[in-house]
């Protein structure tokens, strides 16, 4: 997380210098699968923002859009002490928590748990079941309050533009 200070203060050193900002990067998680159809998760960034207006006469900011037919935005909350059970990301989707904690286990052991403003980007599609009956991935709550989710999942995978 960027500290609001340090934040105004680089907003103000930009403003003086009349430089446009460095383009912005945004952290994720990526759950994927293999060629062995074993999944995994790995840190990503979404780059290539573009420094322009999101509708003239509106000021430039930076845009990072994703378009694509096919998408549903949805809310979810995942109940305190709640754990699902093995599966694939139906479709590929972002997930966004917005309060509260939650993780996900991939298939190799790797967990991860994240909080508000925390991004996964699940597409862990054509996992195979392994020896220990896992497929695809794990996930639930974390600590004492329940996980509240925004999903934005696709018919086909996304493409940054």
């Amino acid at each position: 997380m960027h500290n609001p200070a340090s934040q105004q203060q680089a907003t103000n050193q930009t403003n003086a210098s009349h430089d446009r900002p460095a383009s912005p990067t945004i952290d994720y998680w990526h759950v994927w699968t293999d060629e062995n159809g074993v999944s995994h998760q790995s840190r990503r960034q979404i780059k290539d923002f573009k420094f322009k207006s999101i509708s003239p006469p509106a000021s430039p900011q930076w845009l990072g859009q994703l378009k694509q037919e096919g998408a549903t935005f949805s809310f979810t909350v995942l109940p305190v002490g709640w754990t699902g059970t093995w599966h694939e990301n139906p479709k590929p989707q972002w997930i966004i928590p917005l309060s509260g904690r939650w993780f996900v286990e991939t298939m190799d052991g790797q967990r991860v748990e994240m909080g508000a403003g925390e991004i996964s980007f699940g597409a862990d599609q054509n996992t195979k079941e392994d020896a220990e009956g896992r497929k695809g991935h794990l996930s639930g709550t974390v600590g004492n309050e329940p996980a509240i989710l925004v999903i934005v999942q696709f018919d086909e995978m996304p493409l940054m533009e």
